[in-house]
């Protein structure tokens, strides 16, 4: 479904787009630009004028006003840049009636009450868009309906896990979104884009499924290999030296519990930095700088694997990425145990051990059939993908989540 994964709009974005040149509409929850059609219109552009900016739903279904054909909501399916802000929608702003009886196509209901969603997610075989409620699901009050009639977050377009494993028609998508197009390398269209902060954040954030978990085209060049890590590549690549380290430094200590001692210092410490440095570094997001080189940095660093979750071979940490990122805490656990390379050195493979548990459980969470006590893990953290990518930033655990109040809420209560 790829309408799902347009941007939503608030109520005075639409309205500021009321001239000939950049004329927007609604329809209901959607909206439209109709600024390629405005003269063109067989009743003159006035009569379109008349209604930049605001809601036609009305309008369209007058009869004695006049009839609308089928081309006029060709038009409009052709047109659809976004849905409306779901706070306007509860608020009343989107032509919705306060009156505690919102209509069928704002709630979804089939009588036109305000428990619509409450018939979706009451806990029935159905439980939403056909998918039971044993899988997470956003708060039932958060839910909107796109334009294909399922319940979606607005932010992600998106409703439960499954979802992140459903195809997306590449043409289709770029033609709606004028975003990446998945059938070309994608770094030089994000470096050539000329996309604002905003607009990419919102789009980064909507996952996209490609060919089963593959990977897009990143460079389109020899570089391309260098872009692809498998899971496999991180023990390989770093128990070894870790091992190394570990036992280099366990012959300066007369006690072998003191290097132990350090080593799950350096594990704990990791957690916390996992933590750190997936909520301030890899989700900086509105503290991005507006410019094309924050933008591409940001989309090589992160922004790939939000806008291309399953990605296999894109989703643990390039060798090449992790020395980089590792340095500095080399360098730091030396600089704070100067007096020692030993206690420094065994508190950072702790760290390093920490790390490479951090990758794997990541890689497992995306991609494998889990034990019962990670289960629950996995829904945790794939929520962050489908629900809410400003929460949940635990992966191997939820306890940094609960100290920070970040944690994500993914129970959603039958009635």
């Amino acid at each position: 479904m790829p309408s799902a994964t347009l941007p939503t709009f608030s109520r005075v974005e639409v309205e500021s787009h009321n001239t000939e040149s950049s004329c927007f509409v609604l329809f209901g929850r959607n909206v439209h630009d109709v600024s390629d059609f405005v003269n063109d219109h067989p009743g003159g552009a006035h009569l379109i004028l008349d209604y930049a900016g605001k809601d036609i739903t009305e309008i369209l279904k007058d009869q004695a006003s006049h009839t609308h054909s089928d081309t006029a909501y060709e038009v409009l399916d052709d047109s659809l840049v976004g849905f409306i802000d779901v706070n306007d929608v509860a608020s009343g702003k989107a032509n919705v009636k306060a009156t505690g009886k919102a209509n069928g196509k704002v709630n979804g209901s089939a009588n036109g009450n305000a428990n619509g969603k409450a018939s979706v997610l009451d806990g029935s075989a159905n439980g939403v868009n056909g998918h039971k409620l044993d899988t997470p699901c956003v708060d039932q009050n958060a839910l909107v309906k796109d334009e294909t009639g399922n319940w979606v977050h607005p932010r992600t377009g998106m409703a439960c896990e499954d979802d992140l494993n459903r195809e997306t028609n590449f043409t289709d998508d770029y033609r709606k979104h004028k975003f990446l197009d998945l059938n070309r390398p994608l770094l030089p269209q994000v470096w050539f884009g000329g996309f604002t902060k905003k607009f990419y954040l919102e789009q980064v954030h909507r996952p996209r499924h490609y060919k089963g978990g593959k990977s897009a085209p990143l460079f389109g060049n020899f570089l391309e290999p260098l872009s692809l890590t498998p899971w496999w590549a991180v023990p390989t690549l770093w128990l070894p030296p870790m091992g190394w380290g570990m036992y280099t430094a366990s012959k300066g200590f007369e006690n072998n519990l003191t290097p132990v001692l350090l080593f799950a210092s350096g594990f704990f410490v990791w957690s916390l930095t996992e933590y750190i440095i997936h909520r301030f570094l890899f989700h900086l997001d509105y503290f991005l700088p507006n410019n094309r080189v924050a933008i591409t940095l940001h989309f090589l660093l992160h922004g790939v694997h939000h806008y291309l979750p399953m990605d296999k071979n894109r989703l643990v940490m390039p060798p090449a990425l992790f020395v980089v990122l590792a340095t500095p805490f080399w360098k730091l656990a030396h600089r704070l145990f100067w007096w020692d390379w030993n206690i420094a050195t065994a508190a950072f493979c702790g760290g390093i051990f920490g790390y490479i548990c951090y990758d794997l459980t990541h890689y497992f969470l995306h991609h494998k059939n889990l034990p019962f006590w990670y289960k629950e893990l996995k829904k945790y953290h794939l929520a962050h993908h489908f629900l809410d990518y400003e929460l949940g930033f635990g992966v191997t655990s939820k306890f940094w989540d609960k100290i920070f109040g970040t944690e994500l809420v993914t129970v959603v209560k039958a009635n």
